[in-house]
């Protein structure tokens, strides 16, 4: 029997405020009283007024756009210290991820005592609904270039819909974070994970294109992404030198 109580939320959070509530009130459907953790940064606390009514709620504001991958870690280190929480779910705030699949995500991460669970847009009974073909012929082959170059077995490498066990999150926090702040990390993150062998697995999901706000996604960051998945190869590469 999952323990619901045990589980926290971290979402990073740009230019999110037409989003944020809808998004609260829906994981709240699904988990009862989770403490979430929301990382900030947009130029203004916008967001911050739009959740002061919720419960369990911590905030931090970082107050310009240091990256998203960063923002996780820094959930993961306002976490870390948490003696009752045992797990630890990563997900946007652009209402892209479905809450309806966290029961669900949750049991196939007990079952199979996991340490990292990935909702994957790739599988076969996966779906992605209202991205423009540019979109996701550009993000299938991001993602067929990583797995060409990192080599771990599984579909998705960019989506941040996460599950991590207590233990992923502190060798996340110990070695992760410092070849990059945005998208990359999650790449960073997996190949960690996978080679430092924690159990890894993906499943199934429906990802939805945003309807309000703004992406964080720009040519700059694509950039950056690319130039920073052959400096994760390099740290796969002294992983697999260090345990060997």
């Amino acid at each position: 029997k999952i323990n619901f109580m045990s589980i926290a939320i971290i979402i990073p959070v740009y230019k999110e405020s037409d989003n944020i509530e809808k998004l609260i009130f829906a994981i709240l459907k699904f988990l009862k009283d989770p403490i979430i953790i929301i990382v900030d940064d947009s130029p203004n606390k916008e967001t911050q007024e739009k959740i002061k009514n919720f419960n369990n709620i911590r905030y931090i504001y970082r107050g310009k756009k240091l990256g998203r991958g960063s923002a996780v870690i820094e959930g993961m280190k306002n976490l870390i210290n948490e003696k009752e929480i045992n797990k630890i779910i990563e997900m946007d705030a652009d209402l892209s991820h479905a809450p309806s699949e966290i029961q669900n995500n949750l049991k196939i991460f007990e079952k199979d005592s996991l340490d990292l669970l990935i909702s994957s847009r790739y599988l076969k009974d996966s779906r992605i609904i209202n991205w423009s073909l540019e979109r996701r012929v550009f993000s299938s082959l991001s993602n067929k270039l990583a797995k060409f170059v990192l080599k771990v077995p599984i579909t998705d490498y960019t989506n941040g819909f996460r599950i991590y066990s207590k233990d992923s999150i502190k060798h996340i926090v110990a070695n992760c974070g410092k070849i990059g702040g945005g998208f990359i990390i999650l790449s960073e993150i997996l190949v960690e994970l996978y080679f430092n062998n924690f159990k890894v697995k993906e499943v199934h999901s429906i990802f939805k294109n945003r309807i309000r706000g703004e992406s964080s996604v720009n040519l700059r960051l694509i950039i950056e992404s690319f130039f920073g998945l052959f400096k994760v190869y390099k740290k796969k590469k002294e992983i697999i030198n260090k345990i060997s």
